[in-house]
């Protein structure tokens, strides 16, 4: 065995540590999430173990535990004169308002998939084959679409379809807007509530996720304003589109490149395709960071084995950069393509004939 310097030892050993407090805690915030214990503590009034069991409903030796690892995270705060715990402004975003732009309880859920799923992803390490997005655990669909759409939420309407050449307008008037890999339909739903005089289709190959997204659109009001049908990237239905868009989907597809001329075959003649992907620098040394880590290990486990699982299977990864992400517009036959905007978590680029 080589001979290791104890300090540099010591800080490893130190960031594992740490790393594996934030793993438990992750186990923890799902807890908190689906036993509605952190919208019990969304008045941000300081409470006690016995009053949270007694205003949820469970048990009080249990939410004490929860409640002093959730202190020790940092999620919580702990007032040690009278015993008590309560959420501040800023937790009560991350945790319990599903709606804020800083939610994140959500994300758990995909967090918890990778675990799940670690066995498929292993076997998928030995064979080279691939994982597909439908054989993950259900807990991945749910928590994708409660993940992003916070940020569609914040950033769809206000920033990102404003920042596309004369798009917004075209919107507002009535146009056709096929949403591809539509998921849920948070980002379909955004999009109908916001142009009511817009005609939207969403798109995706996974039946059951396209059940959910009827369900939810009819729920938010907009059901008859959507129309989702079960298609795949390179099939769904050319009706002369203003705007297709893929949010955060591109780099799961095997063949993006061919999905990209299908996009251009259905557009109308001036059409945008607008291609939203998860934020990454070109090369691998600027993406080692927060963002980097959290997005490299989700595209380990979810992202390059459902496009190692599809025909091509060209495996671009959630990092893949504005650099081979252009390169793919231009092989599909786009001639003009540029950074529109971009956020923390994502990039958005507009692409034309």
């Amino acid at each position: 065995m080589r001979e290791p310097h104890p300090d540099k030892l010591n800080e490893l050993v130190g960031k594992l540590v740490n790393d594996l407090g934030a793993s438990l805690a992750g186990a923890s915030i799902l807890l908190g999430d689906r036993l509605g214990l952190y919208k019990a503590m969304v008045d941000g009034e300081p409470t006690t173990s016995a009053a949270l069991a007694k205003k949820t409903g469970l048990h009080e030796r249990y939410v004490r535990e929860w409640l002093s690892g959730q202190a020790a995270s940092g999620y919580i705060d702990y007032h040690s004169e009278k015993d008590t715990f309560s959420l501040s402004p800023e937790q009560a975003l991350a945790f319990a308002e599903e709606g804020s732009p800083a939610f994140f309880a959500g994300a758990f859920d995909v967090v918890q998939a990778t675990y799940l799923d670690e066995p498929k992803v292993t076997e998928a390490f030995r064979t080279g084959k691939g994982v597909g997005w439908h054989e993950h655990s259900k807990c991945l669909f749910s928590g994708t679409e409660r993940f992003f759409r916070p940020g569609y939420n914040a950033n769809l309407v206000s920033n990102w379809i404003p920042a596309l050449d004369g798009l917004e307008a075209k919107l507002k008037a009535g146009a056709k807007v096929a949403d591809v890999g539509c998921g849920h339909g948070a980002s379909t739903i955004v999009m109908a509530k916001a142009y009511p005089k817009s005609e939207f289709f969403g798109f995706d190959y996974h039946l059951p996720s396209i059940e959910r997204a009827r369900k939810l659109a009819a729920e938010d009001g907009v059901g008859d304003r959507i129309t989702f049908a079960q298609a795949n990237a390179k099939d769904f239905p050319a009706k002369g589109y203003d705007l297709v868009a893929f949010f955060d989907c591109l780099h799961d597809m095997g063949d993006p490149v061919g999905a990209g001329k299908h996009v251009k075959e259905t557009m109308a003649k001036d059409g945008v395709w607008m291609i939203v992907e998860p934020f990454a620098h070109d090369n691998l040394k600027d993406n080692l960071n927060p963002v980097g880590r959290v997005y490299y290990a989700a595209s380990t486990f979810i992202c390059t084995p459902a496009s190692l699982s599809q025909e091509v299977a060209l495996g671009l990864g959630a990092q893949a950069g504005e650099r081979r992400l252009r390169r793919v517009a231009a092989e599909a036959g786009f001639t003009r393509f540029r950074r529109a905007t971009e956020t923390p978590f994502n990039m958005i680029f507009e692409a034309r004939a």
